[in-house]
């Protein structure tokens, strides 16, 4: 009779083990992207107590395996296989970074598993012919078109374009070259360099003779930083600073302090600041619960993975079903809206429909510059500062 209790005990814990939907992700907890990859762990988990608090997923609970990849793409791709294989997972979301991102991508590929891509960019990953990565973020190539428009209107020129080797980075610079020749801008100095053997003041002062007047550094966190305090050193303030990825961080104000943050511009997927065309209980509702919750302001990269966790749930409910090749299906034809706006692809899986934000930090806040629909203050471009 205890036997018999005990099996059916076992029966029932398997059971609801079975009931519940399994989504693996790695991210980089620590290493070089552990302060994004932080804020898109905490994402993850208030999405999954969201969606397990109005029933789940097709009625069955949902449960997000996160594993540490240690921001090494290297490591990742025997992770995600780990989540596929042995935990069973039903879904996969990206890891943060284009160059991890890219690296798992053969793996979500080769078992057929669809991928949102929720922390990468790089033009690069779309042009493998994957069938499975869904993009989220504006393309690479495209991120500072909209700075460069309002360059354009606001007639402001001669710029600096300032790169990291890593794909992301080279990306974004590359495409502003681009986008920024098409417009009729002046470039007046492009450099690609190696990460870990850069000296920025050289840099800095090589953007500054050139006579550029806009310097943009396409980088991370560090990079946004690290030139920053190289501007400082050399005594020279452009009339405008731009660099990814680092201003959009609470840490950037933290680690620089309020004057040394002023006027650096920077694009942001996201901003708590306005609503961006996103669904009902937007940008304010999403802010408000992240910081209760975790005593921080949310970055554009939570915020794109709260997204992800919408844009899976709209897609199931449309294939109503947990069928991969139906899901794929649905996420390659679904045209809807987001915590980060409209989502929408095209056939390589390409992100088509939505436009990153320019913001600037203005008197020790975030501040959305364009587009000018969205704008809560004007762009400040200061005056010409030489150094000796």
């Amino acid at each position: 009779m205890i036997g018999w209790l005990l099996l059916l005990g076992l029966g029932s814990s398997w059971a609801a083990a079975k009931e519940s939907v399994k989504i693996g992700l790695s991210l980089g907890l620590t290493g070089r992207y552990a302060l994004m990859a932080d804020m898109q762990q905490k994402a993850y988990r208030l999405w999954q107590k969201q969606v397990n608090d109005r029933g789940g997923l097709l009625g069955r609970q949902v449960d997000i395996i996160i594993k540490n990849d240690q921001s090494q793409k290297s490591l990742a791709p025997a992770l995600y296989e780990e989540l596929i294989t042995k935990d069973n997972v039903d879904f996969i979301f990206g890891p943060y970074s284009s160059a991890i991102t890219l690296a798992v991508s053969e793996v979500a590929e080769r078992h057929g598993y669809p991928m949102l891509a929720a922390g990468a960019a790089s033009d690069k990953i779309w042009q493998q012919g994957f069938s499975n990565v869904f993009g989220m973020w504006t393309p690479a190539s495209r991120y500072t078109l909209g700075f460069l428009k309002m360059l354009l209107i606001m007639e402001e020129d001669n710029l600096a374009i300032v790169s990291p080797d890593d794909s992301f980075s080279k990306s974004v610079g590359l495409g502003a070259r681009e986008w920024a020749t098409r417009l009729g801008l002046t470039i007046k100095y492009y450099q690609v360099f190696t990460k870990g053997a850069v000296n920025y003041q050289q840099l800095a002062t090589a953007a500054r003779q050139s006579g550029a007047q806009i310097l943009m550094m396409t980088g991370h966190f560090k990079e946004s930083v690290a030139m920053r305090q190289a501007l400082t050193a050399i005594n020279w303030q452009p009339r405008g600073y731009l660099a990814t990825v680092g201003p959009t961080l609470p840490k950037y104000l933290t680690k620089l302090g309020p004057a040394e943050v002023e006027n650096t511009f920077a694009v942001s997927i996201w901003e708590k600041i306005k609503d961006q065309g996103s669904i009902k209980g937007g940008a304010q509702e999403f802010a408000k619960k992240f910081e209760t919750t975790y005593t921080i302001s949310p970055s554009y990269h939570a915020a794109t993975a709260f997204a992800a966790g919408q844009i899976l749930e709209a897609a199931v409910k449309r294939a109503n079903s947990f069928d991969q090749d139906k899901v794929r299906e649905a996420l390659f034809t679904l045209d809807t809206y987001s915590l980060i706006g409209r989502y929408a692809v095209d056939r390589t899986g390409v992100q088509v429909k939505r436009f990153p934000l320019t913001i600037q930090w203005q008197q020790g806040k975030k501040e959305i510059v364009w587009p000018e629909a969205l704008r809560t203050k004007p762009p400040v471009f200061t005056r010409i500062k030489q150094g000796n």
